[in-house]
Formats: C-alpha cells, structure tokens, sequence
C-alpha cells in the first residue's frame, strides 16, 4: 500500500507541531480568557479598554502564530500578515482621526 504524504508545492518540509504544544496554547487562550472576564468586572477607569485590548491582542498573536502555523511560514506569508496588520492600523488611524477632529469646525456629531 502507498503512504501518501502532504508536501507543500515548493517541495519543503512540511512542519508538524506536537499535540503538547497546542495543548499549552489552549491552556494560555483560555487563561487569557478567564483574566479578560475577570478584569471586565474590575473598575480600572480608562485602563479597562487598554488591558482589554492588550488581553485580545495577545491572544491574537498566539492564535496567528501557532493555529495559523504562521511562525514556521515562509517569509512572503509574513510579509503579507505584515501588511495587513498595516491596512488595519492606516484604517483604525484615518477613522480616529475623523472622529477625534469633529469638533474643530464647531460642527454637530461629537
């Protein structure tokens, strides 16, 4: 009988990671998790939306980097992460700026 294996279409080795590993990412996400339920019940003022936010990105991070194997990915995969993660920063950037220059002219909205 033929072993079939999966090998990418440049011809390189394909990356397996161990079950252990992904065990400790779900481990750390839910963690992650509990700590953001956990804070979104604390009053912290104006730090609650930054924590929450530091809390989501690095869950992000570790979803990106070990769900989507993209720390064992070619570096044209990064490039391309890379430059979304820039549309998403240049688009978050143009709309608070709208937002924030509202009320320069005096104008109804904000």
């Amino acid at each position: 009988m033929a072993r079939h294996e999966s090998r990418p279409a440049d011809g390189g080795a394909v990356h397996v990671s161990p079950v252990r590993t992904y065990g400790l990412i779900l481990g750390a996400l839910l963690l992650l998790t509990g700590i953001t339920v956990t804070v979104a019940f604390q009053d912290l003022g104006v730090l609650n939306d930054v924590v929450a936010l530091g809390i989501a990105v690095a869950k992000m991070i570790l979803v990106v980097l070990f769900f989507m194997h993209a720390k064992y990915s070619t570096r044209l995969t990064r490039i391309v992460i890379a430059g979304g993660l820039g549309w998403l920063l240049l688009l978050i950037g143009f709309t608070l700026s709208d937002y924030l220059s509202r009320g320069w002219l005096g104008l109804p909205g904000k």
